[in-house]
């Protein structure tokens, strides 16, 4: 097939699946997708680029002569491994408007390959090929078709297909693995048959591997991507939806756990359009309690099996967004409104009536912009917080004073410092089990109302925490491939764990990446409460119970 004359043909799967295909050839491909789909025939670039959500399909490639190929897979096994190719099959002219074709006589066969060239293509001694007809597990469509899904802007899909059966260069066996996981091979996409432009695909995407689907991926939500993800899991690793809005990110930050009740507290997006939170409202402080999450955790779903119950503070905390456990109360940081209430450091008492007073509101009489996020050091017992441009990116604060950076507060001689800056949009903070180490998200890409920047920072950084407090040595400890880094917590073995565009990412200390827990779309914020965790997915509330416990300063709690 040649390469600049070609157009897609789309078709819903219910119709696909009553017995005929329906050629629509009113659907063509852009210029830019054309080029795309350049020498691999079987190629689908996402074509909803307006965002708009294309129904599960059936790909049909058409040339201007009017003939069309229906891609068939053949599938090829080395080992334990098994990749499924593409063949092309001719399909009558398309000249006199729209065919049918019997499920039955569309599967000839064709010499012509897709992604296999004759210069690639193994051996009959390396390859044992299987006609399509043993593809059912494989191919809903017996093999007919290649069946292509397609999502939203944020989700594409390689349409070359690897199914790992057991192991593929990698120690992980399939036997070893805990209940609801499964194990990602990166060997499996380093080298794409088409990589898209970031315009179709970027920072705001999901990458789905190889073989996979965003229902696959969710099936078994513990990704593996190293062995040693395997003990963090620990035997029976479970992952609860609790709760679920329409659209009120009621589930976004400032997760909390209060041992004493085993409650955990969290709060709402501030200046989300969806709650017109932020200048008019302030966001609200919620709780749950555990004792509850854990009678539902066997379930998936458990959606209005928990009460969320609504914490009045008093006074208000003015759109909260991060908070820790300081002193056996919480700290949340207030992010103000407007340009009169300014954004604030507040101490709440976690026992009704929910007392509150202001810990710190100004840096040397200068507003704050947004105050986001703050830890304890587990050694000095210091407060570290960072200040951000939040609250003016989504408009409810004004243009900034001070810089975006990372202070210091020491409760017994009141002073303020600044350890750190030179960040784009500092977010969340955490330290290393013993102190040693502090890490500070980066989630520059991201400039709220104002849009993506994707050349802009999507890192955690670390930095060598001094006897004295004060931080050196900055390195840049891992780089986000979803989304941005928000929420970020250590285990009590010193892994790093957060809040990513497709769930938690978790990293060694050494900042390998060792697995994931995907819940299919964002998580801003999530906390420990002990072997247990709670996570915020905007409009989705997410309970995980695993083997790892989470890092506390225990003289906080």
């Amino acid at each position: 097939m040649g390469n600049s004359n070609l157009r897609l043909s789309f078709l819903p799967e219910s119709q696909a699946q009553s017995g005929t295909w329906h050629v629509n050839h009113n659907v063509s491909m852009s210029r830019g997708d054309v080029d795309a789909f350049g020498s691999h025939g079987y190629q689908v670039i996402h074509e909803g680029q307006n965002g708009g959500t294309a129904p599960r399909i059936i790909a049909i490639v058409v040339d201007n002569s009017g003939g069309a190929y229906l891609s068939r897979p053949v599938i090829h096994r080395r080992g334990l491994l098994t990749h499924m190719a593409w063949t092309c099959v001719r399909i009558p002219s398309l000249s006199d408007g729209p065919v049918a074709f019997s499920k039955r006589n569309a599967g000839a066969s064709s010499s012509s390959r897709g992604p296999v060239s004759s210069k690639s293509q193994p051996s009959p001694r390396q390859v044992q090929e299987e006609a399509p007809g043993d593809l059912a597990d494989l191919d809903p469509t017996n093999g007919l078709l290649a069946k292509l899904i397609m999502y939203s802007a944020p989700v594409i899909v390689a349409a070359a297909a690897a199914v790992l059966l057991g192991q593929s260069g990698s120690s992980v066996h399939a036997q070893n693995l805990p209940p609801n996981s499964q194990f990602i091979n990166q060997k499996e996409f380093n080298a794409l048959p088409s990589v898209p432009p970031v315009t179709v695909f970027n920072a705001t995407g999901i990458f789905i591997p190889p073989g996979q689907t965003a229902e696959s991926m969710q099936v078994k939500p513990f990704h593996v991507y190293d062995e040693e993800f395997i003990n963090i899991l620990g035997i029976n690793p479970t992952l609860t939806l609790l709760g679920e809005t329409e659209s009120d990110p009621v589930f976004h930050e400032a997760v909390v756990w209060h041992p004493p009740t085993d409650e955990v507290f969290f709060v709402q997006n501030a200046g989300a359009k969806a709650a017109s939170t932020g200048l008019n409202k302030s966001a609200i402080i919620q709780k749950i309690s555990l004792s509850e999450a854990d009678l539902v955790s066997n379930l998936t779903n458990a959606v209005g099996k928990v009460k969320i119950s609504k914490v009045d503070s008093n006074p208000q905390v003015i759109n909260p967004n991060g908070a820790t456990n300081y002193r056996g109360q919480f700290v949340y940081c207030g992010e103000g409104q407007g340009a009169d209430i300014t954004s604030t450091l507040y101490l709440m008492n976690p026992k009704a009536r929910y007392n509150t007073t202001v810990l710190v509101n100004n840096f040397f009489g200068r507003q704050f912009s947004s105050l986001n996020d703050a830890a304890v050091h587990p050694q000095n017992k210091d407060l570290y917080f960072t200040d951000v441009l939040y609250g003016y990116y989504q408009d409810f604060r004004p243009a900034p004073g001070l810089r975006n950076q990372v202070y210091r507060y020491n409760d017994v001689t009141g002073a303020l410092t600044i350890v750190a800056d030179g960040f784009d949009s500092p977010n969340g903070i955490t330290f290393s089990p013993d102190g040693r180490f502090a890490y500070v998200t980066d989630s520059g890409i991201n400039h709220g109302f104002f849009g993506y920047n994707f050349s802009a920072p999507s890192s955690i950084y670390r930095f060598d925490v001094k006897e004295d407090g004060t931080w050196e040595n900055r390195k840049t400890f891992a780089y986000i491939n979803s989304g941005v880094p928000d929420g970020v917590h250590c285990d009590a073995q010193g892994n790093v764990y957060a809040g990513c565009g497709d769930g938690i990412n978790v990293w060694n200390p050494s900042g390998k990446l060792i697995g994931k827990i995907h819940i299919g779309g964002g998580a801003a914020n999530f906390a420990f409460a002990g072997k247990r965790m709670v996570i915020m997915g905007e409009t989705k509330l997410w309970y995980a119970t695993m083997g790892a416990m989470g890092a506390t300063v225990k003289t906080e709690m």
